[in-house]
């Protein structure tokens, strides 16, 4: 891709289609069916909560030898950011012989599909799974499935067309080898285009006649000096933000930056202390990584959305959104996590407790951006606890989570960090129950000296998710629950 074609190029089933002179805000769902006619990915919700438009995403591995995969909602996803990368729909599963995939053989004879809508998007879904675990346990296909809604047929003939599928292991690969070659010829440049003077430019991948573009850097350097020129830039990781403002609120930012080809936003590194997270990692690679360490955050990540959401949603993303009820900052607050800010050259640290200045606000400077995420490793005797309370258990927004970390010494509770969201414009650490709880035994904690201090600490307030009365209760009973038998995670 060059500046001057003004050109999205992505590879689809063995070509390189070019998307030429297209709005920076088309998403990839209205591209795949308006202008190449797959009809096949539906809109359902234009949210990513349905799961009606799920294909799958793929760059060339570290190796080039080989294409890994992400399920994505195409409704969210903004097309631009295909740029040098394949996608795969439910139309390109069909075989050279004209033979279906195990996958979507398989519904057909367990009866899986009913009016059908649904379909295309579950099959990718399962198909995405089978790629990556072609013998995957019951749980593992309903977790695939968490984020495809299906109004019909109940799951039970899906979830045995899955299980089915997987009996013929040998056929569920697809055949990607044409794909490989032309990643190669229209990856994007790993280096920064300078200028006669040594400046950086960086080159749009779509640019209206007003000025107006879409950028995507390949390094660090690249994305600091283009906010520094231009500091109301629109970031852009996982879209699951964005893509909402572009579909409801019909949002059309002057300049958008996707993050998702910078290299060094996309890497976790560890010292003996800490992790440090780049601020493209996504959820799902979060998860994986933290699974071992904090099972109760893993959780936690695990109920945030569905699959498709978690493998492009970003952790700094979800900080940087700064939700009052993000689920990610109490479990990173109560583990005190601490923000690396970059603007330019110079960076900053932040403690993720002093990030947020109110709602929906923080204290980033313009041209400031989060780089990275630093969460100490446990130590010791440490305990760390998270709960997410929703209406629904899979894929809802928080009434409440709650997060604590903390050790027993002598039988009573030490280092005592805990955060909660929902109870405030932002999330939040709640430091007259910490005091509260420091230097007690669990057994001595009584639920009206908590209650007492929940009053004195948070503004009373109902909201579309709860009423304060319920919040209040609950952030009561996590505290109890967290205590009451505590298990180091780290012997």
């Amino acid at each position: 891709m060059t500046p001057v074609t003004n050109t999205v190029r992505f590879v689809l089933d063995g070509r390189i289609v070019e998307a030429q002179g297209k709005r920076r805000t088309t998403t990839v769902l209205d591209f795949l069916r308006e202008q190449l006619q797959r009809t096949g990915t539906k809109e359902g919700c234009a949210e990513g909560d349905c799961g009606a438009c799920v294909v799958m995403v793929g760059e060339l591995n570290a190796a080039g030898t080989a294409v890994d995969y992400v399920p994505v909602n195409a409704c969210i996803q903004l097309l631009p950011t295909l740029d040098g990368k394949s996608v795969k729909t439910v139309e390109s599963l069909k075989r050279a012989d004209g033979n279906l995939h195990p996958v979507q053989d398989e519904m057909v004879q367990c009866h899986g599909s009913q009016c059908g809508f649904c379909t295309p998007g579950i099959v990718m879904s399962l198909v995405h799974l089978v790629q990556e675990v072609p013998a995957p346990s019951r749980q593992q296909i309903t977790d695939s499935l968490s984020g495809n809604l299906c109004r019909c047929t109940g799951y039970k003939p899906i979830i045995e067309a899955a299980t089915r599928a997987c009996m013929r292991r040998s056929e569920l690969k697809l055949d990607d080898s044409a794909d490989i070659p032309l990643l190669r010829e229209i990856a994007r440049s790993k280096t920064p285009t300078l200028s006669l003077d040594g400046e950086i430019i960086v080159q749009p991948v779509v640019r209206t006649r007003k000025g107006n573009e879409f950028v995507s850097p390949a390094t660090l350097a690249e994305v600091a000096d283009y906010l520094v020129k231009h500091p109301t830039t629109t970031l852009l990781a996982g879209s699951t933000e964005i893509g909402l403002q572009v579909n409801k609120q019909f949002r059309r930012p002057e300049h958008i930056m996707y993050l998702g080809n910078v290299a060094e936003l996309r890497q976790v590194t560890e010292t003996d202390r800490l992790w440090r997270i780049g601020a493209a990692v996504s959820l799902t690679a979060v998860e994986h990584r933290l699974a071992g360490a904090y099972p109760d955050f893993a959780e936690v990540l695990r109920r945030f959305g569905s699959p498709p959401i978690r493998s492009t949603a970003t952790l700094a993303g979800n900080i940087a959104n700064g939700s009052p009820i993000g689920d990610t900052m109490p479990c990173l607050m109560a583990l005190g996590a601490t923000l690396v800010l970059r603007c330019g050259a110079k960076t900053r640290t932040v403690p993720l407790d002093q990030f947020y200045t109110g709602q929906k606000r923080n204290v980033l400077q313009a041209g400031e951006f989060i780089e990275a995420i630093e969460l100490p490793k446990p130590v010791p005797g440490q305990v760390f606890r998270a709960h997410k309370i929703s209406k629904r258990f899979e894929q809802d927004i928080s009434a409440t989570c709650g997060a604590i970390s903390y050790r027993l010494a002598d039988g009573k509770l030490s280092g005592v960090r805990l955060a909660y969201n929902g109870l405030a414009p932002s999330p939040c650490r709640a430091p007259r129950l910490e005091a509260l709880l420091e230097g007690r035994a669990p057994g001595d904690v009584k639920a009206a000296d908590l209650d007492a201090a929940i009053a004195e600490s948070f503004v009373a307030r109902d909201g579309l998710r709860a009423t304060w009365a319920y919040r209040a209760l609950v952030a009561r009973n996590l505290v109890l629950e967290f205590i009451e038998e505590p298990s180091p995670e780290v012997a």
